[in-house]
């Protein structure tokens, strides 16, 4: 390994603001990542199209599509059903939700 290497990897563990207690177990950055994603959520059959829009990746047109579409039991019916194309639903599929309605 190259000596830069070396000390740029030295510098990242030293300077690594993530401390892990051996007592303890943090949690992890999937699982921060995760949570945080769940409180971001959008869901599909509530939302309007200014509130679609703030999902990054989503553009007017899908927003559109995804409202005059509704209602939807899971997000994979908007691949299923051909609201998204699955390019445009991979992007997304992390910031959305469906909740289906209580009769």
């Amino acid at each position: 390994m190259p000596w830069s290497l070396q000390i740029a990897f030295a510098l990242l563990l030293t300077l690594s603001p993530v401390y892990v207690d051996c007592q303890t177990q943090a949690a992890s950055p999937q699982q921060t990542m995760k949570s945080q994603q769940a409180e971001e959520r959008v869901d599909i059959n509530q939302a309007s199209v200014e509130q679609l829009m703030r999902v990054p990746g989503m553009s007017r047109t899908w927003a559109q599509r995804i409202v005059r579409f509704r209602p939807y039991k899971t997000k994979q019916e908007l691949v299923d059903d051909g609201v998204l194309p699955g390019d445009v639903y991979k992007r997304v599929k992390d910031y959305l939700i469906a909740h289906r309605e209580k009769k």
